[in-house]
C-alpha cells in the first residue's frame, strides 16, 4: 500500500475560491483537529468542540490572545467585545484578553465516518478574503501545517474511504463546465465504475485462480470442456471492459468539450452569431467589414455539451499585416477545429473568398449557416456542396435551435447518450481499460493454440492489475503524486 509521510499531521487549508464572497471556510483534518480549534474558538454556550458530538454545528467566535496588558485592570479589544460575554483568562496578577476575529460557524466531523477519516473541523466564516486569510494563519500558528494540494482526498483515498476512481471523480465535479457532466461525475463519485471494474476482476481472479490450480496440480489434464470454459470466461470479461470503453468518447466530449471554429469571410455575421450561441454580447458587432481583427474564444454550452467557441477573422485579403496575421490564425483555428460553422450571407452569391473557403473545408466536419434569412435570397443551394446546411436569421433569432440541434447530432453522431449509467472520461482509466483487453485478447489466442497455460495464466493476471490501477491499488507513487497534484489546496 502506498505510504504517505505526513500522514500523521494535521492539516489546514481554505477551501472556498479566493476573493469576496458571502462564507468562507477554513478546513482542518487530522488527530488534533478539534482539540486545535478549541484553542481558537468560543462558543456561544461555552460548550468545549472536544465534548461536542459529531456531525454537529457550533456558533461562536474565533479569537485570538492579546498581549499581556498593563496595567492588569485595563481592558482593551476589537468593537463591540465587551458583549460578547467573553471571560478573562488570569494569569498571575494580570489579564489577557482574547480579541475576536470573526464571527462563525464551526462543524465538527469526527473519525472515521468523515471525508478524510479523520477528525474534520470545518470554520465558516465572513467571506472576505482579509478574515479567511487571518483565520487560516492562526490555525496554522496553533499547530496545524498548510494542506499539499489534494491532501484532504488523498487522505480520503489512503484511509479507504474512496478508492482513486472516486477521488479523481471530485476532480471532475470541480471542473465540469455543464450539469450533464457533474451528473455523469457524481455516478463515479458514487462508485458506479468502482463497482463494474471491481465486478470484471473478480472475474479475471476466479479464472487465474482455477490456471493457478491446474499449474499446480499436472497430473490433472485440461480437458476440453476445461479449456472452453476458461476461454468463455475471459472473453466474457473482455466483452464487459469492451462496453465500457464503448461510450468513452461520449464521455471524454462531456469533459472536454468540443471546438467550434465560426469562420467565413467578412460581414457575414460570425460575431453575431457567436453572441447568440454564448446568449451573451461577447464580440463586438458592427456593419464595418473586418470588425474582427483577431481571434475570439468563449467557452459555451449546448445541451450539456461544453463548446469552445470559437470566433474568426473574417477571410479577406489583408490590407495590413495585422489583417494578413489574423488570418493567418484563422486559418490554422479551422485546422484544429472539432466542428466548422461556415457561415456565408444569404443576400449575397458566392464569391471567390467562399470557393476557396468551401475547398479548403471539403474533408473537414462542417455546418454550413446562411446567414441573414430575413433578406432576399441571392445565394444558390447548388453552390453549397455539403449536406448540413442551416438558415438562419442572427437578427430575429430565427433558425437558432435548428442549429443549436445540428451542433449536438455533429458531436453525438446520432448515438444516445446514457449519462444516468457509467460513462468513462478518464484517460487514465481508458488507457488502463484498453491495455487490459490487449492482454485479454492475448490469452485468449494462447488458448486457441493450446498453448502452456503458464502464458495464459500470466496474460490474466497483468489484465487484472491494469484494472487494479484504475481503482488505486498498487499504484505507482509517482503517478499518484501526479493526480493529486492537479486538485486545489483546499480540496
Amino acid at each position: 500500500m502506498y505510504q504517505f509521510n505526513g500522514f500523521e499531521d494535521t492539516i489546514a487549508a481554505i477551501a472556498t475560491p479566493s476573493g469576496a464572497g458571502g462564507i468562507g471556510i477554513v478546513r482542518i483534518s487530522g488527530k488534533d483537529a478539534i482539540a486545535l480549534a478549541d484553542q481558537l474558538f468560543r462558543s456561544k454556550s461555552s460548550k468545549k468542540l472536544v465534548e461536542a458530538k459529531g456531525f454537529t454545528v457550533h456558533y461562536g467566535w474565533i479569537v485570538k490572545n492579546l498581549e499581556t496588558l498593563s496595567p492588569p485592570n485595563v481592558l482593551i479589544g476589537g468593537p463591540g467585545l465587551a458583549d460578547s460575554g467573553f471571560p478573562t483568562k488570569a494569569l498571575g496578577n494580570d489579564k489577557v484578553q482574547e480579541e475576536i476575529v470573526d464571527e462563525v460557524l464551526v462543524t465538527l466531523m469526527r473519525a472515521p465516518k468523515s471525508y478524510t477519516g479523520d477528525d474534520v473541523v470545518e470554520i465558516s466564516c465572513h467571506g472576505g478574503w482579509a478574515v479567511v486569510r487571518l483565520v487560516l494563519d492562526l490555525v496554522l500558528g496553533a499547530g496545524a501545517r498548510l494542506a499539499e494540494p489534494g491532501e484532504f482526498t488523498k487522505r480520503a483515498f489512503l484511509s479507504g474511504r474512496i478508492d482513486l476512481a472516486q477521488a479523481e471523480a471530485v476532480l471532475d465535479i470541480i471542473r465540469a463546465k455543464t450539469e450533464t457532466f457533474v451528473r455523469v461525475s457524481q455516478n463515479q463519485l458514487k462508485g458506479q465504475l468502482s463497482e463494474e471494474i471491481e465486478s470484471i476482476r473478480q472475474q479475471l481472479m476466479s479464472v487465474y485462480t482455477t490456471l493457478e490450480a491446474l499449474i499446480n496440480f499436472p497430473e490433472d489434464d485440461i480437458t476440453t470442456q476445461v479449456r472452453d470454459d476458461v476461454t468463455a470466461r475471459i472473453e466474457e470479461a473482455h466483452n464487459k471492459i469492451q462496453a465500457l470503453l464503448a461510450n468513452s468518447n461520449n464521455g471524454r466530449l462531456l469533459k472536454e468539450g468540443i471546438r467550434v471554429v465560426l469562420c467565413g469571410r467578412p460581414n457575414v455575421g460570425k460575431s453575431s452569431l457567436l453572441n447568440i450561441l454564448l446568449k451573451q454580447q461577447r464580440a463586438i458587432v458592427t456593419d464595418i467589414a473586418g470588425t474582427t481583427r483577431d481571434v475570439l474564444e468563449e467557452e459555451a454550452q449546448i445541451q450539456g455539451i461544453p463548446l469552445n467557441l470559437v470566433d474568426t477573422a473574417g477571410i479577406l485579403e489583408p490590407r495590413d499585416l495585422i489583417e494578413k496575421e489574423a488570418i493567418k490564425r484563422s486559418h490554422l483555428y479551422i485546422e484544429n477545429a472539432d466542428l466548422v460553422l461556415l457561415v456565408l450571407d444569404n443576400s449575397v452569391a458566392i464569391e471567390e473568398q467562399d470557393r476557396l473557403l468551401i475547398e479548403q473545408l471539403r474533408e473537414r466536419n462542417v455546418i454550413v449557416v446562411v446567414n441573414k434569412n430575413d433578406l432576399p435570397t441571392e445565394i444558390s443551394a447548388a453552390s453549397i456542396p455539403f449536406e448540413r446546411v442551416i438558415k438562419v436569421c442572427a437578427l430575429t433569432n430565427q433558425g437558432i435551435d435548428e442549429l443549436e440541434d445540428a451542433i449536438v447530432k455533429s458531436v453525438w453522431q446520432g448515438d444516445t447518450v446514457d449519462t444516468q449509467g457509467v460513462l468513462i472520461s478518464n484517460l487514465r482509466h481508458i488507457q488502463a481499460l484498453k491495455q487490459a483487453i490487449v492482454e485479454l485478447q492475448a490469452a485468449c489466442g494462447l488458448m486457441d493454440e493450446g498453448l502452456s497455460i503458464e502464458f495464459i495464466s500470466e496474460h490474466v493476471k497483468t489484465a487484472a492489475i491494469q484494472l487494479d490501477a484504475v481503482l488505486g491499488r498498487n499504484i505507482d507513487e509517482d503517478l499518484l503524486e501526479s493526480i493529486f497534484s492537479e486538485f486545489c489546496i483546499g480540496k
